[in-house]
């Protein structure tokens, strides 16, 4: 999970930097917030499922499923925040960044 959150980060990275060398500054904050609305939400899920997963016992099955709705909120919930805090969005990029970054995980994929 560490390997796909770090693939995550650095595809918002890249994309951010390659938004703002094509488009301009804007496009580049934009991307890299619209990168950061998945890759931090899923960061935190899968320290979630690592910390449910170290108890004794094991993973109890609703933590999946209380983690997936705190990851989709809080998704929405930094959205909203990058809308009403930065009046500058690209939204090309936002969601194209969004959209990179959420379908990253497939590079790990086919690696091996």
């Amino acid at each position: 999970m560490a390997r796909i959150v770090l693939l995550q980060l650095l595809a918002t990275i890249v994309v951010a930097v390659l938004a703002a060398l094509i488009a301009g500054t804007s496009s580049g904050i934009s991307a890299l917030l619209g990168g950061l609305c998945c890759a931090i939400p899923n960061a935190l899920f899968a320290a979630r499922l690592y910390a449910s997963a170290k108890k004794p016992g094991g993973a109890n099955p609703m933590t999946f499923f209380i983690g997936e709705f705190v990851k989709i909120t809080s998704t929405v919930a930094l959205m909203a925040a990058t809308v009403y805090l930065y009046h500058d969005v690209n939204w090309l990029a936002f969601v194209a960044a969004f959209i990179l970054v959420l379908k990253s995980y497939f590079i790990l994929l086919f690696r091996h």
